[in-house]
Protein backbone atom coordinates (compact mmCIF):
# COMPACT_ATOMS: atom_id res chain seq x y z
CA UNK A 1 0.00 0.00 0.00
CA UNK A 2 2.82 2.24 0.57
CA UNK A 3 4.24 2.48 -2.80
CA UNK A 4 1.06 2.93 -4.54
CA UNK A 5 0.98 5.98 -2.03
CA UNK A 6 3.98 7.05 -2.86
CA UNK A 7 3.71 7.21 -6.56
CA UNK A 8 0.70 8.87 -6.50
CA UNK A 9 2.55 11.66 -4.18
CA UNK A 10 5.07 11.33 -6.17
CA UNK A 11 2.90 12.41 -9.48
CA UNK A 12 5.45 11.04 -11.82
CA UNK A 13 4.88 13.94 -14.12
CA UNK A 14 7.29 15.36 -16.96
CA UNK A 15 8.57 18.57 -14.08
CA UNK A 16 10.29 15.37 -12.42
CA UNK A 17 11.73 13.89 -15.56
CA UNK A 18 13.31 17.46 -17.10
CA UNK A 19 15.53 17.74 -14.00
CA UNK A 20 17.81 15.60 -16.37
CA UNK A 21 21.68 17.30 -17.28
CA UNK A 22 22.29 18.55 -20.61
CA UNK A 23 25.08 19.85 -22.57
CA UNK A 24 26.11 20.71 -25.68
CA UNK A 25 29.42 19.23 -27.69
CA UNK A 26 30.33 18.69 -31.14
CA UNK A 27 30.33 15.23 -32.43
CA UNK A 28 33.67 13.46 -33.07
CA UNK A 29 32.28 10.20 -34.35
CA UNK A 30 29.20 8.50 -36.19
CA UNK A 31 30.67 5.26 -37.43
CA UNK A 32 28.83 3.58 -35.54
CA UNK A 33 24.83 2.14 -35.64
CA UNK A 34 22.77 4.41 -33.27
CA UNK A 35 25.94 5.96 -31.76
CA UNK A 36 27.84 9.02 -31.89
CA UNK A 37 31.35 9.97 -29.47
CA UNK A 38 30.32 14.04 -28.63
CA UNK A 39 33.25 15.63 -27.33
CA UNK A 40 32.25 18.34 -24.63
CA UNK A 41 34.27 21.25 -23.38
CA UNK A 42 33.58 23.29 -20.07
CA UNK A 43 35.13 25.45 -17.95
CA UNK A 44 35.78 25.54 -14.14
CA UNK A 45 37.13 27.95 -11.92
CA UNK A 46 40.25 26.21 -9.83
CA UNK A 47 39.41 26.73 -5.95
CA UNK A 48 42.43 27.48 -5.22
CA UNK A 49 44.21 29.92 -7.35
CA UNK A 50 40.53 31.18 -9.24
CA UNK A 51 42.01 30.34 -12.44
CA UNK A 52 39.62 28.93 -14.91
CA UNK A 53 40.51 25.64 -16.54
CA UNK A 54 39.26 23.98 -19.02
CA UNK A 55 38.22 20.00 -18.92
CA UNK A 56 37.23 17.74 -21.59
CA UNK A 57 35.26 15.04 -21.86
CA UNK A 58 33.95 12.38 -24.66
CA UNK A 59 30.51 10.64 -24.54
CA UNK A 60 29.07 8.01 -26.21
CA UNK A 61 25.68 9.09 -27.30
CA UNK A 62 22.60 7.25 -28.68
CA UNK A 63 21.57 8.66 -32.09
CA UNK A 64 17.96 6.86 -32.48
CA UNK A 65 17.65 8.44 -36.44
CA UNK A 66 21.53 8.51 -37.96
CA UNK A 67 20.74 12.52 -38.24
CA UNK A 68 24.37 13.53 -36.80
CA UNK A 69 27.46 14.01 -38.88
CA UNK A 70 31.11 14.49 -37.77
CA UNK A 71 31.66 18.21 -37.39
CA UNK A 72 27.61 18.87 -35.88
CA UNK A 73 27.35 20.87 -32.84
CA UNK A 74 24.74 18.62 -30.73
CA UNK A 75 22.99 19.05 -27.07
CA UNK A 76 22.66 15.70 -25.35
CA UNK A 77 20.66 15.09 -22.16
CA UNK A 78 21.35 12.39 -19.73
CA UNK A 79 18.92 9.05 -19.64
CA UNK A 80 18.76 5.46 -18.44
CA UNK A 81 21.49 3.60 -19.62
CA UNK A 82 20.88 2.37 -23.09
CA UNK A 83 24.05 0.42 -22.63
CA UNK A 84 27.38 -0.78 -21.37
CA UNK A 85 28.88 3.22 -21.95
CA UNK A 86 26.05 4.96 -23.27
CA UNK A 87 24.07 6.84 -20.64
CA UNK A 88 23.22 9.88 -23.19
CA UNK A 89 20.95 11.17 -25.93
CA UNK A 90 20.79 13.15 -28.55
CA UNK A 91 18.20 15.86 -27.87
CA UNK A 92 18.63 18.03 -30.93
CA UNK A 93 21.48 19.16 -33.95
CA UNK A 94 22.17 22.73 -33.17
CA UNK A 95 24.01 23.68 -36.26
CA UNK A 96 25.61 21.00 -39.14
CA UNK A 97 29.00 21.29 -40.26
CA UNK A 98 29.78 23.36 -43.09
CA UNK A 99 31.33 21.29 -46.07
CA UNK A 100 35.21 23.04 -47.27
CA UNK A 101 34.16 24.95 -49.68
CA UNK A 102 37.06 23.91 -52.94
Amino acid sequence: MRKITEKIMLGHDMAIRSKRKEMTGIVLNNTMDKTVKVLVERLAKHKKYKKYIKYRAKYLVHDSHNICQIGDKVRIIESRPISKMKRWRVLKVISGCEAPKI
